[in-house]
């Protein structure tokens, strides 16, 4: 069944409400071309091995995320797309056994269903060939290209004999950063890196040409660059206009956190509130001013809700952290000598008189007692148990990037022990992503009475990609709490 042709519902207002539907780019042969000389220009930190991230990491997302959200697809099927004799392509969106989700949904068959139109092919095979610098005589040959081969070539930069033409887009995998779902809203990104240009591109033509966002044209929101932008003296990076996903959270149905970090600027944050206000998505905005560090990237690496009254986070920028001198960094902000992180909640009507609040906890207690009206005391979860160096080691490996597919269970890297030790001393269940589909399988746990369960997932070369679950997950459709 072709996904075009389905009526197709948008709406996200909480981080932790049931997962139902959401947009992911499963490991593409682009992101085994990374080299090292290039790596951190296309914003890695390292080479990873494609087959490993595929096989034996990656594969259980998606195999998760199908029991979850549409287990007609998988279960039952489990021998077959795990036995020795199969091909191993259930989970490659380019190949004729593919899945093909309505639930979990894969962005290079978005791409190939638009590129379909002979008008589109054209229009985004000449916007391709402008950034990447391409002949003219390459950019005739790509409009005459089939349309699922074509997407391949956009998202990897490789021809089918395996001829790179231009660099791959390796964060594609992080889908989060192209755009977040806000209420029944779309707010499309501006990446800081110009490594990100060409996805951010193929996005656009996705949400505004694919007919399952049709019916919600008017509500995509793009951010634009400030009146006669131009004008500026110099292209300093803390004067530019970025906003990446990664630093917005919906966290109830009128609030909406936006971080200023190493990838979102206060720029960006300011057009943000004002397209957000002017078309009445929401009333609240709190902006989060973390350090501009590569460490923290986003305010997602630092801090994601588990459940109503629970979150984790990164111990050194909570209010009962005190500034260490042995420490290597001090990640607090001093202000009136006190040292406090930077946080401004605006609502739409008294945009010029914040609420300052002295600390992420308070922050995030103040949403989990007042938005989300919990009956319970506010429970922190920390990296690392809150204890140094374990703290920031694991925050690198994304102890605190975790995706909740429902209220209480959640995703994360099985590498991060210490906050591992964390969640069960508050009462969680922790299992292994293989023994929890295996039971999914044999129907001994069931997705809706499983709760307060970290999912550990392998992470040996996932991690090195710097980014967790969260990251990997642009949710289009959660449940209301």
């Amino acid at each position: 069944m072709s996904i075009k042709n389905q009526s197709f519902k948008v709406n996200v207002n909480t981080e932790i409400g049931r997962l139902r539907k959401l947009l992911i780019h499963s490991p593409d042969s682009g992101l085994g071309k990374v080299v090292p000389s290039k790596a951190q220009d296309w914003l890695f930190e390292d080479i990873v091995h494609l087959d490993t991230i595929r096989k034996d990491e990656y594969d259980y997302y998606i195999k998760l995320l199908m029991y979850f959200l549409d287990p007609d697809k998988i279960k039952g099927k489990l021998a077959e797309i795990d036995s020795e004799t199969a091909d191993r392509n259930f989970f490659k969106p380019d190949h004729k056994d593919f899945h093909n989700s309505l639930a979990v949904i894969e962005i290079q068959n978005l791409l190939a269903d638009i590129l379909e139109d002979a008008s589109i092919r054209k229009k985004l095979s000449a916007a391709v060939c402008a950034i990447e610098g391409c002949t003219y005589k390459r950019q005739l040959q790509m409009v005459e290209t089939e349309p699922k081969e074509l997407a391949k070539i956009f998202i990897s930069g490789t021809l089918e004999d395996d001829v790179m033409i231009f660099a791959p887009i390796p964060n594609l995998i992080f889908t989060r950063d192209v755009g977040i779902t806000i209420n029944n809203h779309i707010l499309l990104n501006k990446p800081a890196k110009k490594a990100r240009s060409r996805e951010t591109l193929l996005m656009r033509y996705i949400f505004f040409n694919h007919p399952i966002f049709k019916e919600y044209a008017e509500n995509i929101l793009e951010i634009p660059d400030p009146a006669q932008h131009f004008l500026r003296p110099g292209e300093e990076e803390e004067q530019r206009t970025t906003l990446e996903g990664g630093d917005v959270m919906m966290v109830s149905p009128d609030h909406v956190l936006i971080g200023c970090s190493e990838r979102t600027s206060a720029y960006g944050a300011s057009e943000a509130i004002k397209l957000l206000f002017e078309n009445n998505v929401v009333n609240k905005v709190t902006v989060v001013r973390i350090p501009n560090k590569r460490d923290f990237m986003h305010i997602d690496t630092v801090f994601t809700q588990v459940k109503r009254n629970m979150w984790v986070l990164l111990s050194s920028i909570s209010k009962t952290q005190t500034a260490n001198p042995d420490e290597p960094i001090n990640f607090l902000v001093k202000q009136d000598h006190k040292e406090v992180t930077e946080i401004h909640q605006f609502t739409k009507h008294k945009v010029q008189e914040p609420k300052i609040f002295e600390s992420i906890e308070a922050l995030l207690d103040d949403i989990s007692q007042n938005d989300l009206k919990s009956t319970e005391p506010t429970q922190f979860i920390y990296s690392g148990n809150g204890n140094f160096p374990y703290d920031s080691r694991e925050q690198w490996t994304d102890s605190c990037n975790l995706l909740a597919i429902k209220e209480g269970v959640v995703l994360g890297y099985d590498r991060n022990d210490k906050t591992v030790e964390a969640f069960k001393t508050n009462g969680f269940n922790v299992i292994k992503v293989k023994d929890l589909i295996n039971g999914l399988e044999d129907g001994s746990i069931n997705t809706v009475t499983i709760t307060d369960t970290l999912v550990l997932m392998p992470s040996a070369e996932l991690s090195r990609a710097r980014g967790g679950f969260h990251c990997m997950s642009l949710p289009l459709l959660r449940d209301d709490l």
